[in-house]
């Protein structure tokens, strides 16, 4: 998720193309309009671009019309600086009610949530983010992480751990196409 930290963003990013590896990037709307470079890079990395709302509200408080709000303005933000029309929507602190995921729905996103975080905005010493994601991670699971100090010094360790245990890493799509099973 990306709404701050741009510093250890550019940090990270070549990280990730280093070690080959694709995510997704749930980007606040905002956060896109202010730092389009920055959305750019993401994007010329061969990443999956997701919307996470425009201003990280509490999307559960929301009204109906506020959560369409949100969500369009991210998507219309993303649309006009990457030419990207986001699948997937991350709701901001996990907060959502069905609302949130029928509106999410009705623009063609599915809604996602992760299954083992980091809290890196706690900004933990990096071996505390490594072992609470080498001691939680399962197949199918969903690291939540935030371009945080603690992340972008932990994110080669981490790739390194989870391809020696066998793990693939990949995007929320490549994770969610169902043909993908057909295929291995």
């Amino acid at each position: 998720n990306v709404a701050w930290g741009n510093e250890y963003l550019e940090e990270m990013l070549p990280v990730l193309q280093k070690h080959r590896v694709k995510a997704t990037f749930f980007l606040e709307g905002r956060w896109v309009k202010q730092h389009p470079d920055l959305a750019k890079a993401i994007q010329n990395g061969g990443h999956e671009i997701g919307n996470h709302s425009y201003n990280h509200p509490d999307m559960s408080k929301l009204t109906r019309e506020r959560i369409s709000v949100q969500l369009r303005m991210t998507n219309e933000q993303i649309d006009e600086t990457l030419g990207v029309k986001p699948k997937w929507f991350a709701p901001p602190s996990g907060s959502f009610r069905k609302e949130v995921v029928d509106q999410a729905h009705k623009m063609g996103m599915g809604t996602i949530m992760w299954t083992v975080d980091t809290i890196d905005w706690q900004k933990p010493q990096p071996a505390v983010l490594q072992q609470r994601v080498l001691s939680k991670v399962h197949n199918g699971a969903m690291i939540l992480m935030h371009p945080t100090d603690p992340t972008a010094k932990s994110l080669a360790v981490l790739i390194q751990n989870l391809h020696e245990k066998g793990y693939q890493i990949g995007t929320v799509s490549q994770l969610m196409n169902e043909k993908r099973l057909v295929e291995e």
